[in-house]
Formats: structure tokens, C-alpha cells, sequence
């Protein structure tokens, strides 16, 4: 059992002892049918782009906005989160690093942003692998102008995605691992030799697994493929609605076992924004009114605009996750995969998970007590294989 830093204890369930008017309440984490709405431990965000209109690779990116955007984002029902800078050019890391450095040792965010997510610059140049990075700023794997993103940062990076099938990303992952950076990889058409290199390297996941991929592939021998079979790797997933149908969502969460998947909500700076046409990531995008967000030149997703609260929402409301599920990959696997404890999380705002009506909220109800612990979870909310070791609660090694 571990302490937190509002005084609660995080169980080893995927629940937590909360302090509630002078009391302790017990709150387990496998309970299985709920009388009452449950408390998650809390949602924990590992790719967050910007938000309301703050871009963290933007060149308006300032103290202020930052701070603006953190606070908003903590308000939408997010826990603890990575801002991301996606492929940019110099003068973008050397300006925002800092600034987003800055908001890290902000006593307000202090246990709420953890660190600094660099997807790219050292990704594939190849369309569709690509997705909606700029082409004029990736980069081949370098160690030395990692070294200097790293230093920009104040050494807040806490995790990098690369891809795998490019010259030198070995020696990229061997030195960010050096340096206590988290690798991922994606946004390449690596192969499952490529995978395995860079496991030996220090990878320890897949970005957004299904995804920052052409749109057409070989039926058989893919990125995506290799990246499902490879037990050492575990997989961000985005669970917005739009860049995964509920089918593929079924199948990697099963594939991965619950122990080894991630999800992310992938917000953009226009996540909170109504629908309409928006320049983003140097193209004019489109944000419909369902909340997909595309490149309507060519059709390619340009990132989300979810929170990480609606993402779990959208998983409860396809039965397909319940209370553990919901612990582990929205708060205990992201928190492993980037070695931060969850003592070290400031949890202010408590999240509960209603199975009733199969919904996530932030704001605490009027009757939120104990659950029954006689009761079961329906198993249409189970999709866990039962024969993956890494399933379970505490057993997902990456």
C-alpha cells in the first residue's frame, strides 16, 4: 500500500483509502457489481499536445497560456499528465522546452505535470508513417541534438517516441534510456527484427499503437502486426473514438493484456474547442461536431480532441472496461512505464467510476459510499485474456 500526497493510500487492488470527513473509507479495486459509484485512483495522461487553444509546440506558447492550459486540463478531469512537443524546428524546442520546463516546478502542478513527452523529431519522413508531422523538421536519430533537447527541457523529458526501422535508433534509445528518458516507438513501418533491436536498446512501448500509419498496409507484414506480437512492449492506445473502432480497441486491449495497455487521449490544441476549420500543426484541419479531427486534404487524423476523462468514458460505455481495467491502464501502467510512483501524483480532484450508468465524473455525488463487496461486475465489462501473465494487476513488466 502506498501513501499519496493528500493523505489518501493507494491500495494494491487498483483502489485507494480516501480521508473523507475524518474517516477512512476503504475503497477495494476488484469489487465486481456497484451499489455505489467507485473512486478511481485517478487518470494519468501521457500525450497531451496543448488544449483550448494552447498548442505546447506552438509559437505563441507563453508562461501564462501554459499555466492556463494546465489548469484547464486538471479541471476537465485529467489527474496528472505529459504536455508533448511533436516534431518542430530549432527555434520551437529552444523556446518552449524551457516554458514547459518552467510550468513543471510550478508549485500548482507540481505531482500533476510529470514530465515532458518529445514525440519525434526522430521519426519516419515516409507519408502515412508520418502522420501529421511536418516532413521539413524530422530528423535521423541523433544523440547529440537529443542531448541538447534534453538540456533545453531542464531535464524534465521523461519519455521520447522514435522510430524503430531508422539508421542509429539503437544507439537513440541505448542513450535516452541513459539519461532516465522512457522510449517509445512509432510513426515508422518497422518490422518485428526492428522491434526486438530496439527492445535490446531500452524500448519499453509502442505510441499509439494502430496508429501514425499509412492507411494502407500489407495484410500480413506491418507495423502494427509486429507491434501486437511483442510481448516486452506495451502500447498506448488511443481511445477517443475516432482513431480506433471499437473492434481494433477489443483486440489490442486483449492482445496486450491490461497489464501492458496504455491510453492516451492524444488532445490537441483544439481539444475543448466547438466544431469548425482550424489551422493546426501547419495545415488546416477540421474538427467535426462528433469530435473527430482530421486533415481534410488527406483524410488523416490530426490528432483528438478528447480529454482522457472522455476517453475512459468511451471505453465504460462500450463494456469493455470496468473498475481494474480502468486503474491500470489510465493510472498504474502509465506511471510504471515512466518510473514515477503513484505517491508521487497529487491527486486534489477525486475521479469515480459509476457501473450502473456506465460513466467516469470528476465532481464528487451526493451518495458516493462503499460499494457492495458481495456484488460482481458484469463480465461484459471483463476483456482481459485470462492467459496473459501480464493481465493482472501489478504482473505488467515493460
Amino acid at each position: 500500500m502506498e501513501q499519496t500526497k493528500n493523505g489518501g493510500q493507494m491500495t494494491e487492488d487498483g483502489g485507494w483509502n480516501a480521508e473523507d470527513r475524518g474517516q477512512s473509507t476503504d475503497l477495494p479495486g476488484r469489487p465486481s457489481s456497484v451499489v455505489r459509484p467507485l473512486v478511481l485512483p485517478g487518470l494519468v495522461d501521457l500525450q497531451i499536445n496543448g488544449y483550448k487553444d494552447v498548442d505546447f509546440s506552438g509559437d505563441s506558447l507563453t508562461e501564462d497560456s501554459c499555466a492556463r492550459a494546465c489548469r484547464q486540463l486538471l479541471d476537465a478531469g485529467t489527474t496528472a499528465f505529459l504536455p508533448t512537443v511533436i516534431t518542430s524546428p530549432d527555434e520551437i524546442y529552444e523556446r518552449n522546452l524551457p516554458i514547459l520546463a518552467w510550468a513543471l516546478h510550478q508549485e500548482e502542478f507540481q505531482g500533476r505535470v510529470l514530465g515532458l513527452h518529445l514525440e519525434g523529431p526522430f521519426i519516419s519522413t515516409e507519408d502515412g508513417a508520418r502522420g501529421a508531422h511536418n516532413a521539413a523538421w524530422v530528423r535521423r536519430p541523433d544523440v547529440a541534438y537529443l542531448q541538447k533537447l534534453i538540456d533545453l527541457s531542464g531535464g524534465t523529458v521523461r519519455l521520447i517516441t522514435i522510430a524503430a526501422d531508422q539508421d542509429g535508433a539503437e544507439e537513440l534509445a541505448r542513450y535516452a534510456s541513459s539519461r532516465g528518458v522512457a522510449v517509445a516507438l512509432g510513426h515508422h513501418m518497422a518490422n518485428e527484427q526492428d522491434l526486438q533491436r530496439l527492445v535490446k536498446s531500452g524500448a519499453k512501448a509502442l505510441t499509439h499503437l494502430g496508429n501514425g500509419v499509412p492507411a494502407l498496409l500489407s495484410r500480413h507484414q506491418n507495423p502494427v502486426w509486429a507491434g501486437l506480437a511483442n510481448d516486452d512492449l506495451a502500447a498506448t492506445i488511443i481511445a477517443d473514438g475516432h482513431h480506433l473502432p471499437p473492434a481494433l480497441l477489443k483486440i489490442f486491449i486483449r492482445a496486450k493484456g491490461v497489464g501492458r495497455g496504455i491510453v492516451i487521449s492524444d488532445a490537441t490544441s483544439l481539444a475543448g474547442l466547438p466544431p469548425g476549420e482550424y489551422w493546426s500543426m501547419g495545415a488546416r484541419v477540421r474538427l467535426q461536431e462528433d469530435g473527430k479531427l482530421f486533415n481534410p486534404a488527406t483524410g488523416y487524423m490530426a490528432g483528438s480532441s478528447a480529454t482522457i476523462l472522455a476517453c475512459a468514458n468511451h471505453l465504460v460505455g462500450l463494456g469493455i472496461a470496468g473498475l481494474n481495467e480502468l486503474s491500470q491502464m489510465l493510472f498504474y501502467n502509465p506511471l510504471r512505464l515512466i518510473g514515477i510512483s503513484p505517491r508521487q501524483v497529487r491527486i486534489d480532484k477525486r475521479v469515480f467510476f459509476d457501473a450502473r450508468e456506465r460513466r467516469v465524473f470528476q465532481e464528487e455525488p451526493p451518495e458516493a459510499e462503499i460499494p457492495s463487496t458481495k456484488s460482481q461486475i458484469p463480465n461484459k465489462a471483463k476483456i482481459q485474456n485470462s492467459n496473459d501473465r501480464n493481465a493482472h494487476a501489478g504482473l505488467g513488466r515493460f
